[in-house]
């Protein structure tokens, strides 16, 4: 069989060579060639394939086949992918080295074969010794897992249409060739190449996917953009070597929210779910620390408890420094100016840093409180009570704005023992409060100051 012919196309402008530029001729653009198989046109007169050309059909008129998902024995990997495993989807997992993706879909895939499901599981980059390791490890080993190391995409699908599985891991999908490319494994070509047929075959079959993926050391999935737009679902598993927990979010979910988190702990027998993510991020909390506030994150359905830092200094040099860990450097530097013009908290000749512990990001504008609190805390060198949580948006004029799931919010905090909590006066209206939490309503930040620091002299500045 004679090899597909190539052609070179520019990822900037779509200009198409026979051969491959440093520089493209059209827009000029530098090593933005990559390398693509060349589809032949049709023959006239040629049979077209099924489903090809057919008629528009009204939307009622198409069967609804609806397909159970397959639960993965794994309660905080079913959590972010909405339920469960859908027939077909094509999935993509990335995460930083060491974070542990390929002990996540171990997991996964040795719970899938405990409910006497067939399961391939791919690997370009170990050895079948290596894997049969981290199995006895984890305790993986069952009978219904097959293991293929292999990287030659011909075979590697080959091996699907005979095993014909109820599940495949592909670790990881850079290490995939497809040999009618000339290109090298890794490359634009061959990542997507080797994507598009393992979509093909998961279309097809209705047989799930999960495509490893590498980072790059800016944090970005490794190889084309095109790959995220091919996958059904991008799942990031964030978490480094030095921590022990870890988290698997959701960027793209056609069959989901994106919202959800999953949270699981290193141990050296694997992953576990932590039940409690709130407890977990709360457990070396210092009572009585300056700088210090918890606020109430809802990631999903589930709300999370979180500290936030902060530490003011006297700066050195002339341009304080503004740092932080967590969260947006925008939303720290408009708390900043708020505190400054709204509350005279001169923040213009000290250095601000703002940490969220734990490795979580506060994205939404609910931990706002919680931030200016730890800030004013720490500036004043004055603790809050504890235990008091924190939940409100800051507007431009000091304002505090009503947030969403305050209800929900507020019985995480109370199961957690705290006994206080500041929230805006607008989610008051119709509160379901739980009995163990004194819950104080306020309109502007002001306002916090005389629960926040009851022992302080200026409490009650406005």
């Amino acid at each position: 069989m004679a090899k597909a012919k190539v052609r070179y196309t520019c990822q900037a402008c779509g200009d198409i060579r026979p051969v491959a530029y440093g520089r493209c001729p059209a827009c000029g653009a530098w090593n933005s060639y990559v390398e693509e198989r060349e589809v032949p046109a049709a023959p006239a007169g040629a049979v077209r394939r099924e489903g090809q050309g057919s008629a528009p059909v009204p939307i009622t008129r198409v069967p609804a086949e609806g397909h159970a998902r397959m639960t993965t024995g794994l309660a905080e990997v079913d959590r972010v992918l909405g339920g469960g495993i859908v027939p077909g989807a094509l999935m993509l997992l990335g995460g930083e080295p060491g974070a542990g993706k390929s002990t996540l879909t171990m997991q996964m895939a040795a719970a899938l074969a405990r409910q006497q499901r067939t399961i391939l599981y791919l690997s370009g980059e170990e050895s079948a010794h290596q894997i049969r390791l981290r199995a006895e490890r984890l305790s993986a080993l069952d009978d219904h897992m097959h293991l293929l190391c292999e990287s030659d995409m011909p075979s590697v699908l080959e091996a699907i249409r005979g095993l014909k599985p109820d599940f495949v891991v592909v670790d990881s999908i850079q290490a995939m060739q497809d040999p009618e490319l000339s290109s090298v494994p890794g490359s634009v070509a061959q990542v997507r190449e080797a994507a598009l047929q393992f979509q093909q075959v998961a279309k097809r079959s209705g047989l799930p996917v999960v495509l490893v993926g590498h980072v790059t050391k800016e944090g970005t999935l490794a190889g084309p953009r095109v790959l995220e737009h091919l996958v059904d679902t991008v799942l990031s598993f964030e978490g480094d070597r030095y921590r022990a927990h870890r988290l698997l979010r959701t960027l793209k979910n056609r069959f989901g929210s994106t919202l959800e988190v999953g949270v699981f702990e290193m141990t050296g027998s694997g992953l576990s779910e932590v039940a409690d993510p709130s407890a977990l991020f709360l457990a070396e909390r210092s009572p009585g620390a300056s700088g210090s506030a918890v606020g109430v994150l809802v990631e999903g359905s589930r709300p999370l408890l979180l500290e936030v830092q902060a530490l003011v200094a006297p700066t050195p040099s002339g341009s304080p420094r503004r740092a932080a860990n967590g969260l947006d450097p925008g939303r720290l530097v408009q708390i900043l100016a708020v505190l400054d013009r709204r509350l005279g908290l001169d923040m213009a000749r000290a250095d601000v840093h703002a940490n969220v512990v734990g490795g979580l990001h506060m994205d939404e504008p609910a931990g706002d409180l919680a931030l200016a609190l730890a800030i004013i805390s720490a500036a004043r060198g004055v603790p809050l009570p504890d235990p008091m949580v924190a939940i409100g948006e800051i507007g431009l004029g000091a304002e505090i704005r009503r947030v969403g799931q305050i209800e929900a919010r507020l019985h995480e905090a109370a199961k957690l023992g705290f006994s206080q909590a500041l929230i805006p006066r607008g989610n008051l209206e119709g509160l379901a409060i739980p009995a163990s939490l004194s819950v104080h309503g306020i309109g502007q930040l002001v306002e916090a100051l005389p629960h926040a620091f009851p022992a302080s002299p200026d409490a009650d500045r406005s």
